[in-house]
């Protein structure tokens, strides 16, 4: 997550254009799935990881969170979040993940979208988050799906006429970094297997409460594109519970 490509002028720019920072959670395709596994915020205590505009920050601290805690090594994220957040329970911490340090027990739900799979070791991770959160507390997070990050490329293969003929899926088994292309630039994520997700939760302290591979809302399947995200997940959404 040491990588900071969004404070890249240009790529924070094309980044401002994607649906999901233009409209907020409404334009984020696994939104609809994501919102029915998350806990109830309510008098909660709430750190989210790799906030970016605060949208989920901002979600939390209308449902009635307490407290929000949104972190993101990108200070041009965070400038944007704290104009568009007018919740006082809400602060923005700049750092990267692999360096926080919290108390033990400090949060009652430990939230993050899209971040983990730039994280190098899960395992440890996973500690940290246990660690940080109340007994019976709540780690909810989404990544990109162990089929999409798995070649590597994370585009379609096409035929001469520029059609979709499939989606690559190589090398699952070997596990570790990867070169992507997202916004026009190359980007370092870290693939790993479903097993890997999953497991380690199971032997690191939490049970499993709710899995899912979210399709697109039938809203948002006249958007160009949208329908080829049937063919493959592209993302997994995790929602555990510390034991």
């Amino acid at each position: 997550m040491k990588e900071n490509k969004y404070d890249n002028p240009v790529f924070f720019e094309k980044y401002s254009q994607m649906s999901r920072s233009k409209e907020g959670l409404a334009g984020a395709g696994e939104w609809e799935d994501f919102r029915k596994i998350l806990p109830a915020f309510s008098g909660k205590t709430v750190l989210d990881l790799g906030c970016g505009y605060g949208w989920h920050c901002i979600y939390a601290a209308e449902q009635g969170a307490v407290h929000v805690t949104g972190v993101d090594l990108s200070e041009k994220m965070l400038e944007v979040a704290r104009a568009k957040t007018s919740f006082p329970q809400v602060e923005y911490v700049r750092s990267a993940i692999e360096d926080l340090d919290f108390p033990q027990e400090s949060f009652d739900v430990v939230f993050s979208s899209l971040a983990i799979h730039y994280l190098e070791d899960f395992p440890e991770f996973v500690q940290k988050v246990r660690g940080w959160l109340k007994s019976g507390g709540d780690f909810v997070f989404s990544v990109e799906h162990p089929i999409f990050t798995a070649y590597g490329s994370q585009d379609w293969y096409y035929n001469e006429a520029g059609e979709i003929l499939h989606f690559p899926v190589d090398n699952y088994f070997y596990e570790g970094k990867r070169e992507a292309r997202f916004l026009g630039e190359d980007v370092v994520k870290y693939h790993r297997t479903l097993t890997t997700y999953l497991d380690t939760l199971l032997t690191g302290g939490f049970s499993l409460r709710r899995v899912k591979e979210p399709q697109p809302p039938e809203r948002m399947l006249d958007i160009p594109g949208m329908k080829d995200e049937l063919r493959r997940p592209m993302m997994l959404l995790v929602a555990a519970n510390k034991l």
